[in-house]
């Protein structure tokens, strides 16, 4: 195959100024809701992307649990890689790859911790399985085999019983609080739609970025 001859035209629609919210979040929500009823596979799913202690960047795909205070959540491991990569350095980036309508939104920002009770009041939403696999895995850790990781989950399983699964003290939530926002709009003859949104002392600053 030659990956050069590859292409198709944005066909989806246009974007303007006058068709954004002057707050990037509101904004947001409002593609997100659209994302979720034109029925894209994973709308939630974005690309995290942080530098670790040794200056190496690292991507990965997370689920967004929830827009809280200006920010956008996800939950982890706090011995995963990418929580002891933003503990090193807690700025990251974001994006939501919504191909199938054309559009991607990118956010910088900077990754903070939730509080416990924060953490705690969605873990007790996640379905059984998931409470106990956050308990089983340690998260970016090696594994001799598949088996020895399914094991641990049965037991704790039989710790457990039809008990409550208490939260791990090595996991929870982040929020990231954005600093600039990108809404890409694919465009015909690949004249793409881009408008980025800054944080200012008194709001936020909007700009027409060229394709």
């Amino acid at each position: 195959m030659h990956y050069e001859d590859y292409r198709r035209e944005y066909t989806a629609g246009g974007l303007t100024r006058d068709m954004l919210n002057a707050c990037p979040m509101t904004q947001f929500e409002h593609w997100l809701e659209q994302s979720v009823r034109a029925q894209l596979e994973d709308p939630t799913a974005m690309v995290l992307s942080t530098i670790d202690d040794a200056g190496t960047p690292w991507q990965r795909i997370v689920l967004l649990k929830g827009l809280s205070h200006g920010g956008f959540v996800f939950y982890t491991n706090y011995g995963s890689a990418k929580a002891q990569a933003i503990a090193a350095n807690p700025r990251v980036s974001l994006l939501f790859p919504w191909n199938e309508i054309d559009r991607q939104v990118i956010a910088t920002g900077v990754a903070e911790k939730m509080s416990v009770a924060e953490s705690a009041a969605y873990f007790v939403t996640r379905p059984r399985e998931s409470q106990i696999a956050a308990w089983a895995s340690r998260q970016s850790r090696p594994v001799s085999a598949r088996a020895m990781l399914e094991k641990q989950v049965q037991v704790l399983k039989d710790k457990f019983g039809k008990g409550e699964v208490p939260v791990p003290d090595f996991w929870g939530g982040y929020r990231i609080i954005p600093e600039r926002i990108e809404f890409w709009q694919g465009g015909e003859h690949r004249l793409h739609d881009r408008f980025l949104y800054s944080r200012e002392d008194d709001g936020w600053a909007i700009e027409q970025l060229q394709p």
